[in-house]
């Protein structure tokens, strides 16, 4: 089994609901993101997958999210915009955008600073 991991970022605000605390304030993140793939099988180059497209699709993600203001953008305006949803939508974006690899997403690591993340990864 191949493992390759790719990071990158996007900067965002949000305010928690139904949460009681500073974070129920609008505030913002810088938040880092690490995308990881697995994948068994080598292409003909000997990679599962390249870094450069890898970074592309997560860019395709992304773009939609940096400099928002997430409670209004979509799915974040139906569900609250926490480290563990972003993960998962992350994680599942991914996989639709690369399904037709050698590969798929295996895990998501989002961190909202430098000392507090959130992993979502591939129900088995």
């Amino acid at each position: 089994m191949f493992e390759l991991m790719v990071e990158t970022h996007f900067n965002a605000a949000h305010k928690l609901r139904n949460y009681k605390g500073k974070c129920e304030k609008l505030h913002g993140h810088n938040w880092k993101i690490a995308v990881f793939l697995k994948g068994t099988k080598l292409n003909k180059t000997g990679m599962i997958m390249d870094f450069g497209q890898i970074k592309e699709e997560i860019k395709k993600i992304t773009k939609k999210l940096d400099h928002a203001y997430l409670n209004t953008t979509s799915p974040f305006n139906k569900i609250n915009p926490t480290s563990e949803n972003i993960a998962q939508y992350i994680f599942k974006k991914m996989n639709s955008l690369i399904k037709k690899q050698q590969c798929e997403v295996s895990k998501v690591t989002v961190w909202e600073t430098e000392k507090n993340c959130a992993t979502y990864s591939r129900e088995d």
